[in-house]
């Protein structure tokens, strides 16, 4: 004989489940895409191997570089620590890409310390004057993640969303909705 209490104990934990499946199952979430920049972008660093920025790298500093031709654009922070031993930093490699592509060394900032969105953002505030508002260059599937972080840290933020690649990583967009909802849920910054 089963105990009363059971299904009622279970329902909970089915539709848990049913939400979190649904979740897994919809689309990314998508950062609107701003028409006009502010005047200062923030470009969050992907990987680089040996000094050039790897596919995803590439594709954010290229859309950053389609802003500034646009015009408007004065400052672009590139952030981007390195890893231990690797003599480049995502920073120093991106402003070299697009000092490399005509935009001056007036225009551009490396911020090379940071390993995180929450210190990318953190770390290239320094480089701003307080209340700059500014452009986030990501790509679509992080641009939600890193507005949120941004507009948490007093940053007054919009994003302009660099394009995935034709055949994006099913394992990375599916960490970008988790560590998304794990913000929205306990305020961590993960990543």
């Amino acid at each position: 004989m089963r105990a009363r209490g059971s299904t009622v104990t279970l329902l909970p934990l089915v539709v848990v489940a049913a939400l979190a499946l649904g979740f897994l199952l919809l689309p990314a979430a998508r950062a609107p895409r701003t028409e006009r920049p502010h005047p200062a972008l923030i470009v969050l660093g992907a990987a680089q191997y040996a000094g050039r920025p790897s596919p995803a790298f590439q594709r954010r500093l290229d859309h950053a570089l389609a802003l500034y031709r646009a015009g408007g654009v004065r400052t672009i922070v590139v952030t981007g620590g390195r890893r231990p031993g690797d003599p480049h930093s995502e920073g120093e490699v991106g402003v070299g890409y697009l000092g490399r592509r005509g935009v001056p060394a007036t225009v551009l900032i490396a911020e090379t310390r940071s390993r995180t969105t929450l210190e990318n953002l953190r770390n290239a505030r320094v480089y701003l004057l307080p209340s700059t508002p500014v452009t986030l260059v990501t790509d679509e599937a992080h641009a939600p993640r890193a507005l949120a972080l941004a507009r948490a840290l007093g940053l007054d933020a919009n994003a302009s969303a660099s394009p995935l690649s034709p055949h994006p990583d099913r394992r990375y967009l599916l960490r970008e909705k988790l560590a998304l909802v794990a913000y929205a849920l306990l305020g961590v910054g993960l990543r």
